[in-house]
């Protein structure tokens, strides 16, 4: 079996953004062809454009839970309730490990957007970013939950 979070850590070091990482790790369990979901994150890494919002891995932890777990009839207010219920869940997993959800406060930024010019990766981005650990912890919280919605505890 895949460890889902050493292969988003992975895919991290491999260049993709932390969203792409994240889902990356997901997509072939989730029954999603790989280039489709490293497109559909692409947007999403550096807190979505490098706007330095929300983090890239947070939102794919979102774009898990809604491919695995996600509603299509928007008159199903019950559903619909039950998948927020989740993705506030995941969000406060993530913030209580954290401290945030949000790039900018977890990288310690004072900006509130970032040159649309991503980084080098380079040894020095990697020891100065916590980037690699927060996409291992989304991955991690991901397993637990889904683990827990499976035994029925969520």
């Amino acid at each position: 079996m895949k460890d889902n979070p050493e292969y988003a850590v992975k895919l991290f070091n491999d260049g993709y953004n932390c969203s792409q990482a994240v889902i990356g790790a997901y997509c072939e369990e989730l029954g999603m062809d790989r280039e489709m979901a490293l497109k559909l994150a692409s947007s999403f890494g550096g807190g979505m454009g490098r706007l330095r919002e929300v983090c890239g891995a947070v939102s794919a932890i979102f774009m898990v839970a809604g491919l695995k777990y996600g509603y299509t009839d928007p008159k199903d207010k019950v559903i619909k309730q039950k998948h927020y219920e989740l993705v506030q869940l995941l969000s406060q997993r993530f913030k209580e490990k954290n401290g945030s959800i949000i790039c900018r406060e977890l990288l310690g930024l004072e900006i509130k957007h970032d040159s649309p010019v991503p980084d080098a990766r380079t040894k020095e981005y990697y020891k100065k970013r916590p980037c690699v650990e927060l996409v291992k912890c989304a991955a991690e919280i991901v397993d637990e939950v889904l683990k827990e919605k499976e035994v029925g505890s969520c």
